[in-house]
């Protein structure tokens, strides 16, 4: 019920019906005075998302001192007591993500190191009596950067004036244009995925020149910045290997694993959100042995995953610890492929 002053008057400002008590028989809506604060919204806000009347504190209770509890009481239907899983994890991972956000932002800061004169800028200034106009300036230098993106996608470099095989030749063309001419009349026969990482790399030449730093920025930022996605995309993929985990137990079908996954999520949240707090609280204090606790956080969240699928599940302790490793296992191949599949799709959004 909230808190803002009773209506005097009698009809409800939402279907018009005459309202007998708090709230409109017929449609629900409470009769409240329209206007409120901007307080009375924010508390508005975190009441109906974690239902401060009990909810919320009985919710975060249970996750936390009982692993494997909560989702073990929704797939037997008791729900009335306990926030919606669904809705707990959206409230979490937005506080995670909006702390991680903000204390993990890259910037220009973190790659002074890498800002150093160009080799074309080192040879012009060594070489005095060498006179190279402003164009060929700009082809060299578009040349080295395609030999930099070359060498960061194909694992290929250059040192010493030892130039390595590399899989795709960038520096036969100068723009895009001309790229897609020679395509065009038939002259480049490239497969979809070279044409691809070509026009790229020939984009980012154009767009950054020889500046590394912010290109190495732009692109760790965007890579850090999908990490909330990664992990949306990954629960499924949980579930399902959970599911294939424990086939045999037809009473648990694919929404019980999935609702698993999601209060394990919520969990492993709380806990790096604790592990940052401590992380900034080390950076204050200078007290290096802070660090011990998230060492004994890491652990505790290796431990709370075992309870949570010896209770949920109820196997005995040698099955549920022979599927504990290969669920880590499995995890590990999971986010090793997210990982590497959001890394390539954050080229193409550099």
């Amino acid at each position: 019920m909230s808190h803002l002053l009773r209506r005097k008057e009698k009809d409800c400002l939402n279907c018009g019906s005459i309202v007998r008590g708090p709230f409109c028989q017929n449609c629900g809506q409470e009769n409240i005075e329209p206007k409120e604060s901007f307080w009375h919204l924010v508390v508005h806000f975190f009441n109906d998302i974690t239902h401060f009347d009990g909810k919320f504190f009985t919710t975060m209770k249970s996750l936390l001192t009982r692993p494997g509890f909560l989702s073990k009481e929704y797939v037997k239907g008791r729900r009335a007591s306990y926030i919606n899983p669904i809705r707990m994890y959206l409230f979490t991972s937005f506080i995670f993500f909006l702390l991680f956000f903000s204390l993990n932002h890259l910037s220009e800061k973190d790659f002074e190191s890498v800002k150093k004169p160009s080799p074309v800028s080192n040879t012009i200034s060594k070489n005095s009596s060498t006179t190279l106009n402003d164009s060929a300036i700009n082809d060299s230098s578009r040349m080295n950067l395609n030999r930099n993106l070359m060498a960061d996608s194909a694992g290929v470099s250059e040192k010493d004036g030892e130039v390595k095989f590399v899989f795709f030749d960038y520096n036969n063309y100068k723009s895009q244009r001309q790229y897609d001419s020679l395509i065009k009349i038939g002259e480049v026969k490239d497969g979809w995925l070279k044409r691809k990482v070509i026009r790229k790399s020939l984009e980012v030449s154009d767009k950054y020149g020889d500046n590394e730093a912010d290109l190495q920025m732009i692109y760790l930022n965007q890579l850090l910045h999908s990490f909330p996605q990664l992990l949306f995309i990954s629960l499924p993929f949980v579930a399902f290997i959970l599911k294939l985990f424990y086939i045999r137990r037809k009473q648990f079908y694919y929404v019980g694993h999935a609702i698993f996954s999601v209060h394990l999520y919520i969990f492993i949240f709380i806990m790096m959100m604790v592990s940052m707090g401590i992380v900034q609280l080390q950076h204050a204090s200078g007290l290096e042995k802070l660090s011990l606790f998230n060492g004994l956080i890491t652990i505790f969240i290796f431990v709370y995953l075992y309870k949570s699928m010896r209770v949920f599940y109820g196997q005995s302790r040698v099955k549920t610890l022979v599927k504990y490793f290969l669920f880590l296992l499995s995890m590990f191949f999971l986010f090793s492929f997210l990982t590497i599949a959001f890394a390539i799709f954050s080229i193409f959004k550099v």
